[in-house]
């Protein structure tokens, strides 16, 4: 049932994706489309968490571990942004979830063994193949307007959701290693398991996107941009409720594979919408390589195996 779940919530968020492109096209721009979805995001995390679970506790050290990820979130978005105003949303989106891929090498280089992070043969090979394929895709994409300018976008997205990828796999080790994660922070188990950690997170971004579009726009949102906010906002708030629920009941075999699945169903789809809607010239070839390298790369070999 996870990877079922799992499934439909990659559908939700490309649904999310979608919209955005739509608000983009209507004439309008990114700044107010994800001022009004990140909004609409924190509510609905709000909730997903501490009302769904009846668990209010507040742990402000976790909150401003939180509002740091949504800083981070937030410059992401900005990037994502600015990339489908200027290129092609297909690859956009190809590259963005391309980057589960990265957090591993990262967290084996701050924590190791110890933490149970071993960079194995198979993240090496996961991570060259996806390297490899948005290479391959980018080189091969044509009518690409300002294509240098949507590439420093298309990067600047790529590492910084990494890093959020990394805040969050920081937090489940302060769950699952309270008191011993190093690098001068430590939370017992609940301060790390505060229902108030994701929507701080969505508040910090909303937040920002909220300045960033009164400083830069003077005018309201369009008719338009609403809508497709609004719209965007519910399907990722969906989206969001169904990942946390695939996460919940997902059998050690599934939660081996949901992620990657996550991932790759996310780019498969967003690469249709784009081809069929936009004409958008879909190198599968190398989308193919880049899906490869997901499922190589991160994996659970060791639970797969067993």
């Amino acid at each position: 049932m996870g990877i079922e779940l799992m499934i439909i919530a990659s559908l939700f968020v490309a649904a999310s994706n979608f919209c955005m492109r739509r608000s983009i096209d209507s004439g309008g721009s990114s700044k107010a489309f994800l001022m009004i979805q990140l909004t609409l995001v924190f509510f609905v995390a709000v909730l997903l968490n501490p009302v769904r679970t009846g668990d209010y506790t507040l742990s402000p050290c976790m909150i401003y571990f939180g509002l740091a990820g949504g800083i981070i979130l937030a410059v992401m978005m900005i990037c994502l942004g600015k990339s489908l105003e200027t290129g092609p949303p297909g690859l956009t989106f190809a590259a963005l979830n391309s980057s589960t891929v990265m957090p591993m090498l990262l967290m084996v280089l701050l924590f190791g063994a110890r933490f149970g992070y071993i960079y194995t043969g198979f993240n090496a090979l996961g991570s060259l193949l996806v390297v490899l394929g948005l290479f391959w895709a980018g080189w091969g994409a044509r009518g690409l307007e300002k294509k240098m300018r949507w590439a420093s976008f298309v990067i600047g997205a790529f590492i910084l959701h990494a890093f959020f990828l990394i805040i969050m796999q920081w937090r489940a080790l302060f769950i699952n290693f309270p008191g011993e994660n190093g690098l001068f922070l430590s939370f017992d188990v609940q301060d790390a398991k505060s229902q108030w950690f994701m929507p701080a997170v969505f508040f910090a971004a909303a937040l920002i996107q909220i300045g960033v579009y009164l400083a830069t726009q003077k005018r309201l949102p369009n008719r338009y941009e609403t809508l497709y906010g609004i719209l965007g906002g519910i399907a990722n708030g969906v989206g969001t409720f169904f990942m946390i629920w695939s996460t919940e009941v997902s059998t050690p075999l599934e939660h081996a594979m949901i992620f990657p699945i996550f991932s790759v169903a996310i780019i498969i789809a967003c690469n249709l919408w784009g081809q069929f809607l936009y004409k958008e010239k879909v190198n599968w070839l190398a989308n193919a390589l880049c899906v490869i390298g997901i499922f190589v790369g991160t994996l659970d070999w060791k639970t797969l195996i067993s």
